[in-house]
């Protein structure tokens, strides 16, 4: 992980981005991150596992509401009946 002011990314762009190919480089403004430029490979992991991490917690959110509601689950084999498949 790098830090670099904003104004000398600008000055070395080119050197910057290659930089991020290796490791996160955060961008600074007053030596406070405000941007982080990452591999897109890695963007593409993290953007992949949030939406896992989002769907499994839909998930833990329905089995809530049907134990909150005092409510039983459907049966794979009646929803399919229901719907037709």
């Amino acid at each position: 992980m790098s830090r670099i002011a904003i104004t000398e990314a600008r000055e070395r762009l080119a050197a910057v981005v290659d930089l991020a190919r290796r490791e996160t480089v955060y961008l600074t403004r007053r030596d406070r991150p405000v941007a982080a430029l990452v591999d897109p490979d890695v963007l593409a992991q993290l953007q992949e596992d949030a939406e896992e991490l989002a769907d499994i917690r839909a998930v833990d959110a329905a089995w809530d509401e049907t134990e909150r509601l005092g409510e039983s689950p459907i049966p794979w084999e009646e929803a399919k009946r229901e719907l037709g498949l």
